[in-house]
């Protein structure tokens, strides 16, 4: 079995794969404070509830986006797995041309995003898919777009606040204005404050995501059409916005198992 552990800024998600199958999915709030201790035996114990020995894991993959926390995580699967675990980093073995001024700037969830979006794209090609350009559009704390061309070449992209963040901003950076639960509006024209909130973060996300993706289509496509894939926890949400050709909530951790398979 492969584990692999995708470290972002609000959620840590899990996923344990036997043989091509994610048998496992789950997932706990972002400390950077945890120590090893308790992260191993947070991992030993989930995996104990849902009927799998620890021991039978093979091979563990991270990537992460909290620097603060890589340290225990490292250790606690020293001390409680007995292995290595493979980090997503500069150095290892992604199957992209990364195209970037400072390749340690990316963050390692856009990496394997790009590398799990690589292989997606393979596994559901058709003879109208084959061999098309990708961006990939992450929908998490932040949203973050990431081109990737036919020929793996990993571009860049661009990043902006996510749909809680613009939530939470709006709550705290405002005196009246109210926290609210991010949910698809009934109505585009809200008649309250809350739906009011809901529709402009809502809206805006997607207005941004289709500029952005235009754009990059534009500018760096020459006008050809991207194959887009959706992924992140928000990224259900805007499913019938008519933004993705494919949405795949767990592209990091396919990303992360294809890593594991190309660095063995």
């Amino acid at each position: 079995m492969l584990l692999t552990v995708d470290v972002g800024n609000t959620t840590i998600q899990c996923g344990l794969f036997e043989g091509e199958k994610l048998a496992l999915q789950f997932r706990r709030s972002t400390n950077p404070k945890l120590s090893s201790d308790e992260l191993g035996l947070f991992f030993r114990d989930v995996l104990a509830l849902n009927n799998f020995d620890y021991k039978s894991v093979e091979r563990i993959a991270c990537c992460s986006v909290v620097p603060a926390i890589n340290h225990s995580l490292s250790n606690c699967f020293r001390k409680y797995f007995f292995k290595e675990a493979l980090f997503i980093a500069a150095g290892i073995k992604t199957g992209l041309k990364i195209k970037y001024a400072n390749p340690r700037e990316i963050g390692a969830d856009r990496i394997a995003g790009a590398i799990g979006a690589v292989h997606a794209a393979a596994s559901a090609s058709s003879d109208k898919n084959a061999g098309r350009n990708l961006i990939v559009v992450d929908m998490g704390t932040a949203t973050t777009v990431d081109v990737i061309t036919k020929n793996n070449e990993y571009l860049g992209g661009a990043i902006l606040p996510g749909a809680s963040m613009s939530v939470h901003a709006l709550s705290e950076g405002t005196a009246q204005l109210p926290s609210v639960e991010f949910v698809q509006p009934k109505n585009v024209c809200g008649s309250s404050t809350i739906e009011a909130i809901q529709s402009g973060v809502f809206y805006g996300q997607a207005g941004a995501v289709r500029e952005l993706v235009s754009k990059m289509e534009e500018s760096v496509f020459g006008g050809e059409r991207a194959f887009v894939i959706g992924t992140g926890g928000f990224s259900r949400s805007f499913e019938s916005a008519g933004l993705f050709d494919l949405v795949l909530p767990d592209l990091v951790l396919q990303g992360l198992k294809v890593a594991l398979d190309m660095n063995a």
